[in-house]
């Protein structure tokens, strides 16, 4: 569920488009307005606005957005400004070419439905002009690199049915390639892992608590680096997407300092999407908003585009 709060009474996109151009004349720039309209749009009227200014000015919106913002205000307000697709492909581009990121690029591929992901590879080659499976190979090693290419790459079921035996026979499957020998058998939890729907996923993780206790340890005991990373990612959001980015959310805010790339992917990557659910999930396991959490981490046009944002 969206924390998106769109005005109930909308200018329409000419309108916004000459706020902002007027937002970005003269000595330095209106950010607050600029943060005020573009955090309040969704992303079909982004894309509106998107076009409209280009048709009045002769420029891309993008383009002036990037001259005239600034900081961790440019790169959260650039992320939010491509549709989710696009944006996806855009974050994975970045993280496997550019500033190696191969925690972001994990997370964004193993988080993903299979439908979702369709869409990124096709964006991505459309894009970019290079297959996403070239930059995985050229990026990643061993077993990671044999599980994203799996995920990115094996059409799964959606729905939420299960098959009790089907069930029964993986969390067998998994124990015996992991805690019931010495060593581990990656290749069983790849394709196990990368083959099954998220609610056989999520069953077979709770078949597994009921007989041999919890699979989450055993990932963590049996596997280690980017690939345990990705395997819990894809266990975690089979059981509970909004519980995963809420934890994550959190780990990216504690301690001394902030992990601004991983709060700004999230919030803008979440916002439309399932961010209530994670609001919810953050209070619960926390006991704070996640709306406070981010206050105290941040400022300024920072911090009011990011509560825009998740609805605060």
């Amino acid at each position: 569920m969206s924390s998106l709060m769109v005005p109930p009474v909308l200018q329409s996109p000419r309108e916004d488009a000459t706020q902002l151009y007027r937002a970005f004349k003269g000595f330095g720039c209106d950010t607050a307005t600029v943060v005020n309209i573009l955090s309040h749009r969704d992303a079909t009227q982004r894309a509106f606005l998107q076009q409209e200014y280009k048709n009045m000015y002769h420029e891309e919106l993008t383009s002036r957005l990037s001259s005239e913002l600034s900081g961790h205000t440019k790169t959260a307000v650039l992320l939010w400004m491509h549709d989710p697709a696009g944006r996806d492909a855009t974050i994975l581009r970045q993280a496997l070419t550019v500033s190696i990121n191969l925690q972001a690029a994990t997370e964004v591929i193993c988080s993903r439905t299979p439908s979702q992901l369709q869409t990124i590879k096709q964006l991505y080659y459309s894009k970019f002009g290079s297959r996403i499976e070239y930059d995985i190979e050229m990026q990643t090693t061993g077993d990671h690199k044999k599980l994203l290419l799996a995920y990115i790459n094996t059409v799964r079921y959606e729905g939420l049915e299960t098959d009790r035996a089907m069930v029964e026979r993986d969390s067998k499957s998994l124990f015996k390639a992991g805690e019931k020998r010495l060593g581990t058998d990656e290749k069983t939890f790849i394709q196990i892992f990368s083959g099954a729907s998220r609610a056989h996923l999520a069953a077979v993780s709770a078949a597994y608590r009921n007989i041999y206790g919890s699979l989450k340890k055993a990932v963590k005991s049996e596997t280690s680096g980017k690939f345990e990373f990705g395997l819990l990612t894809i266990l975690k959001c089979a059981e509970n997407p909004a519980k995963y980015f809420a934890k994550e959310l959190y780990k990216s805010m504690k301690g001394l300092g902030t992990t601004d790339s991983t709060l700004i992917r999230i919030v803008v990557t979440r916002t439309e999407i399932d961010m209530q659910h994670i609001k919810a999930e953050y209070r619960k396991k926390f006991h704070k908003t996640l709306a406070d959490a981010i206050h105290s981490e941040t400022s300024s046009h920072y911090r009011t585009f990011l509560l825009s944002l998740v609805g605060s």
